[in-house]
């Protein structure tokens, strides 16, 4: 499979600036981002690869004052395992109750939960603000014989979690068929089987019968635009996880997910980056 290779470079360069540079250029089909001086290589399968889109993305960048400029490539074909081996995914702990390795990691911490993922991709191992900030309510949460729903699922880390947690069924669901196939093959290396992984957006949900657990971990827009879809099929008590989105994005999220009979119970913070959960009433 053919790749295309951007290397960005920041100035002023800082783990919260390729944060945001990663997050925004995943949402326009960048699968794999490498650390490097002074900003990030990102990848993208060339057939999908749309440079007025990621131009857009730069040109909105959120965080004043900050320059950005870019080169293109076409690297040589590789085995993207090996390089997540030698330049990113490295095991990590949450909680001191939640590890999360792959399968070519042999040194790693043992804990309550072990999930193994391979996940070739920069979001959904844990790593990102967003992904440990739900991991952690998912280890504070009672979700034994709950139902859960992880929309945006990624690598499906967040419902192999919540499985090993005692929920039970849990619902995957993204609109990326690459992420379908990925979850598929990360919950089979877990030995799960309660798992069903299923592609599309929002409007899947529409009939669908109640969740207790509802976890989102997307972006503020699509939050604030299917938010409707998630709050139909709750019910009294449900719980929603939504993290994605900074600080000075809560008010917008509250304001919406409270006309939608939701009550806001507490959030989390890391990095400027936000985790919530609503109940709904």
């Amino acid at each position: 499979m053919k790749y295309i290779e951007v290397t960005i470079k920041a100035h002023p360069c800082n783990e919260t600036i390729t944060d945001v540079l990663a997050a925004l250029m995943a949402e326009i089909g960048f699968e794999s981002f490498v650390p490097c001086e002074s900003g990030t290589q990102a990848y993208i399968q060339k057939t999908l690869f749309d440079e007025e889109a990621l131009k857009n993305v730069l040109a909105d960048f959120p965080i004043p004052d900050t320059d950005i400029v870019y080169t293109l490539s076409e690297p040589e074909d590789k085995d993207w395992n090996e390089e997540w081996e030698k330049n990113f995914f490295q095991p990590i702990v949450i909680g001191e109750r939640c590890v999360i390795h792959s399968t070519f990691h042999t040194d790693y911490p043992k804990a309550e939960y072990d999930i193994v993922i391979n996940p070739q991709m920069a979001f959904g191992t844990g790593h990102h603000e967003t992904t440990s900030s739900i991991i952690a309510e998912l280890l504070d949460a009672d979700l034994k014989g709950k139902s859960v729903l992880d929309m945006g699922c990624g690598t499906s880390i967040l419902a192999i979690l919540a499985s090993m947690r005692g929920a039970n069924p849990v619902t995957a669901i993204d609109i990326d068929d690459w992420c379908v196939n990925n979850s598929r093959d990360n919950i089979a290396l877990n030995h799960i089987d309660n798992i069903t992984v299923e592609l599309g957006d929002a409007s899947l949900l529409h009939g669908s019968a109640p969740f207790d657990v509802i976890i989102a971990n997307i972006n503020r827009n699509i939050l604030l635009a299917d938010m409707p879809a998630y709050t139909a099929c709750m019910h009294s008590g449900s719980e929603l996880y939504m993290s994605g989105f900074y600080m000075e994005d809560i008010p917008a999220i509250r304001e919406k997910a409270e006309s939608l009979g939701l009550e806001f119970t507490h959030h989390r913070e890391k990095n400027r980056w936000v985790a919530v959960k609503f109940v709904m009433r």
